[in-house]
């Protein structure tokens, strides 16, 4: 069960919460005593370790890069993924 925090206490000890999150502690953080959001762990999904890397963009510019220039290297990925089920659905009514 999520430990119950204010969203105060979240600003003032990030680190700590942070630390705990890490640890697999989850929390629940209210303002207002009303809940506004969850902090968990990544794996409490049962994904860790189950995302691909489809573009590597620190590679790109390690500093950052323009919203456009990722909208444009995804579209490009998305062409030739989608060129590549073509192919491989002609392959196979071949076959």
């Amino acid at each position: 069960m999520a430990k119950i925090i204010g969203l105060k206490e979240l600003r003032e000890n990030t680190d700590n919460y942070i630390s705990q999150v890490e640890k697999g502690r989850s929390f629940t953080v209210v303002r207002r005593s009303k809940p506004i959001f969850k902090i968990v762990p990544v794996d409490e999904w049962g994904d860790e370790g189950k995302w691909k890397t489809l573009i590597d963009f620190t590679k790109i510019n390690p500093r950052g890069v323009p919203v456009e220039d990722i909208f444009a290297a995804l579209k490009k990925s998305i062409k030739k993924d989608e060129k590549s089920s073509k192919i491989h659905r002609q392959s196979k009514q071949k076959g």
